[in-house]
């Protein structure tokens, strides 16, 4: 189960999540502060993984390709909007 409307409380930005894609390696903090939400841009450092699923606020990201409770991870400040 998967909640389509995350939001992080450290920066306050909606959680963005691409289907089939990891982040690069070399992703870093400035990168997602200066591209999100901008696909086009993020794009860039995504890299092409059937499956997996790439989060991203404008201060944390994540890639996904195993089932994770991202709950669980406490450096991220990330909140279901629905509830």
């Amino acid at each position: 189960r998967t909640c389509d409307q995350l939001r992080c409380t450290a920066c306050d930005f909606r959680v963005s999540l691409f289907n089939d894609y990891i982040w690069d390696q070399s992703c870093d903090y400035l990168f997602f502060r200066n591209n999100m939400p901008e696909f086009s841009k993020l794009r860039a450092k995504m890299i092409k993984k059937k499956g997996a699923r790439a989060y991203a606020c404008q201060c944390s990201w994540r890639s996904v390709d195993e089932l994770t409770d991202l709950q669980t991870d406490q450096q991220l400040r990330w909140f279901c909007g629905k509830h």
